[in-house]
């Protein structure tokens, strides 16, 4: 029996954590080439950066702001074949500074989509089930945009790069016409224009009619896209019981990458990985929509404790951002799959 075709999620999506140097430099050990790159200074207060291949070397969008795309010569500076290259921008590489950078792979390349009644550009890898898109908007309600993933997306994250504008997140877990927003804390809002309150296919996604979050005419975006994959990858949601004793979450994988929003109540976004915190309790918390390092976000938001275990995580904290008696939603990556191909359980750590 084939329980996943992924045996080895860090061949589509690996953690690297480095520290910054006086002078340009290359990093490596990510164990591909990556087509998306998020990096977060963690021990001083710097923006989320995240670079991606359909939108060039150099040019950055940050995640805790609304800000348009810019474009920097000293950010990241190429996508190589085992990691990225950066320059001596300090939200980057600064020196005396420490660093996490989180890498998906798509398609290194890109194909004309015409799915849609948009044509996009579309870096696809239907494997890991994610795509990067590139599109401009319309302005027209119910148009379409080819995502390239050949199912159902789970998630879908997007952004308008030529002004000023939240960011939108579409998950499968909210209702059709319920959106959340990467930079800001806002619980979840009911708003029939974006993504035309209309759930993706396995082709494409739906846009709104002159939202600017999804469809300003003339602007252009950029959509992470990302499909459920058994074994590496889960897109679910969960509620939480005020309880240091708080709720396992079923993920099928041991997680390498979790990401948590409370939907009913304006909570911070958390976010974890098992590379800056090597052994249970996880508690390094870093956020999307702030600028806030590791330990001012652990003393401000208190402990964001949690275990990676072979196949979920279980939540040991009464913190109101991911454990309060709330409805929660979250986005995981996998380390290793709980079973492989060959029926072979994994272990915990």
């Amino acid at each position: 029996m084939a329980y996943t075709n992924i045996n080895k999620s860090n061949e589509y999506f690996n953690t690297k954590i480095y520290s910054g140097s006086p002078s340009p430099q290359s990093i490596t050990g990510v164990g591909f080439q990556p087509d998306w790159v998020w990096i977060k200074c963690r021990n001083n207060s710097q923006e989320n950066m995240l670079f991606d291949s359909i939108r060039g070397t150099t040019n950055y969008l940050q995640s805790d702001n609304t800000t348009a795309e810019a474009t920097n010569a000293n950010s990241l500076t190429s996508f190589d074949s085992d990691g990225f290259t950066l320059g001596s921008l300090g939200e980057v590489n600064g020196n005396t500074y420490t660093y996490v950078g989180w890498n998906w792979l798509a398609a290194n390349g890109t194909a004309s989509n015409t799915n849609g009644s948009i044509t996009s550009t579309v870096s696809a890898n239907t494997t890991s089930g994610f795509s990067i898109v590139s599109y401009t908007g319309n302005n027209t309600a119910g148009a379409t945009v080819g995502h390239g993933l050949g199912q159902k997306p789970a998630c879908i994250i997007v952004k308008r790069r030529s002004s000023a504008m939240n960011w939108g997140v579409y998950h499968q877990s909210l209702a059709s016409n319920e959106i959340l927003q990467l930079d800001v804390t806002n619980a979840v809002y009911a708003d029939s224009g974006v993504f035309n309150a209309t759930q993706p296919t396995a082709s494409v996604f739906y846009l709104g009619g002159g939202t600017a979050i999804d469809n300003a005419s003339g602007s252009t975006y950029i959509a992470y896209c990302f499909a459920e994959k058994k074994g590496f990858s889960k897109f679910g949601s969960y509620t939480g019981n005020n309880s240091t004793n708080g709720p396992f979450i079923y993920c099928g994988f041991k997680p390498a990458f979790v990401l948590i929003k409370s939907t009913n109540a304006a909570q911070w976004w958390t976010l974890l990985d098992n590379t800056r915190d090597a052994y249970n309790q996880a508690s390094l918390g870093l956020s999307p929509n702030s600028n806030i390092t590791e330990s001012t976000f652990n003393t401000d938001r208190g402990p964001h404790y949690m275990d990676f275990v072979s196949n979920g995580f279980k939540i040991r904290t009464d913190n109101s951002g991911i454990c309060g008696t709330n409805s929660f939603i979250y986005m995981a990556f996998a380390e290793s799959p709980f079973v492989g191909s060959d029926g072979t359980p994994t272990t915990a750590r």
